[in-house]
């Protein structure tokens, strides 16, 4: 490891008891700075609402941390928005925002134009899919933000067990020990560290948790679909140094694993977005062939993969209008 990140370590990683409830509200009205949560989902009806009832309940009505609270809904077939609204989050339609511009499937594209429908000095995401959610998520991610004028960019740092409650798991699957990550594991991580070393010392680079001022995320390009957390990561390093990124551990973060082939595409998607920073050369062929057994034998399945990229959010003339007005 560099000993640049060696000291980055000791400076910019944190503990989520480093920074109490009351301490930061001291920073916020010291300095007056609102913040946004946003949750991205996609049909989420199971654990959404629970997600947002603690977000209103620890840090809107027993303290007012978070400021405005909303649920980017990209198009669930199931409750997922209905559960989201009478939990009390204000709920957007990812095709209604900036309708000009027709949306393109992608967590990455939620994220982006969620930035034009939120208001927050300090915008926070969060991943609608947890299990068994702390406060701590938010207000540890948030907190460096508040206390720290340097600090511009914090991911969240946990555990992330493989293992589910038996209540929890779906059909078919076990009680698996070890850890979650495996994208991280076998792509991301190889990729920062062989090309990105001055972030190999984030514990997870892909982790959905992160909180960052609005006067960067502005400024960032956004790989649409499972890319943007690699691809904001990698822009905020050069955008902003190192010194001005950090991390918070938050403790054990519990979600739904996806199978094989999801996790292949996402993988791919990850190269691309890495490749995209490295060279800005055009893939001869954005595609990932998986296979699936038929009944006579291995069948091939192929797949897009994620090369769209939308502009730093500053370049859209509604965005703009909307925060001169």
């Amino acid at each position: 490891m560099l000993e640049e990140v060696e000291h980055w370590l000791t400076r910019r990683s944190w503990s989520v008891a480093d920074r109490p409830l009351d301490r930061l509200m001291v920073a916020k009205a010291a300095r007056g700075t609102s913040v946004s949560v946003v949750l991205p989902a996609l049909n989420e009806e199971a654990t959404v609402g629970e997600i947002v009832s603690v977000i209103r309940r620890e840090l809107m009505e027993r303290v007012p941390l978070v400021d405005e609270l909303v649920v980017i809904d990209s198009g669930s077939t199931d409750r997922t928005a209905a559960v989201a609204a009478a939990a009390g989050a204000r709920v957007e339609h990812r095709d209604a925002i900036l309708p000009r511009l027709p949306a393109l499937p992608g967590k990455g594209e939620v994220l982006w134009r969620s930035l034009l429908v939120t208001s927050g000095e300090v915008v926070c995401f969060v991943d609608a899919d947890l299990r068994r959610f702390s406060a701590d998520f938010v207000s540890g991610i948030v907190g460096p933000l508040l206390t720290d004028q340097d600090v511009q960019f914090v991911k969240a740092m946990y555990d992330r067990p493989l293992h589910q409650p038996a209540a929890e798991r779906g059909p078919g699957q076990g009680g698996q020990g070890g850890q979650g990550g495996r994208v991280t594991e076998l792509v991301a991580r190889p990729l920062l560290n062989l090309h990105w070393p001055r972030l190999a010392g984030f514990v997870q680079p892909l982790g959905g948790e992160y909180a960052a001022r609005r006067s960067l995320l502005e400024r960032l390009p956004f790989p649409v679909g499972y890319g943007v957390e690699l691809g904001l990561l990698v822009d905020a390093l050069h955008m902003a140094g190192l010194d001005a990124l950090g991390q918070v551990d938050v403790g054990v973060r519990i979600h739904r694993h996806q199978d094989e082939r999801a996790l292949g595409r996402m993988a791919a998607a990850i190269y691309r977005t890495a490749q995209l920073r490295l060279s800005r050369a055009h893939l001869v062929r954005p595609e990932l062939t998986q296979f699936e057994r038929g009944e006579n034998g291995f069948v091939p399945r192929t797949h897009a993969v994620d090369t769209e990229e939308r502009p730093p959010v500053r370049e859209i003339a509604e965005y703009t209008a909307g925060r001169a007005a």
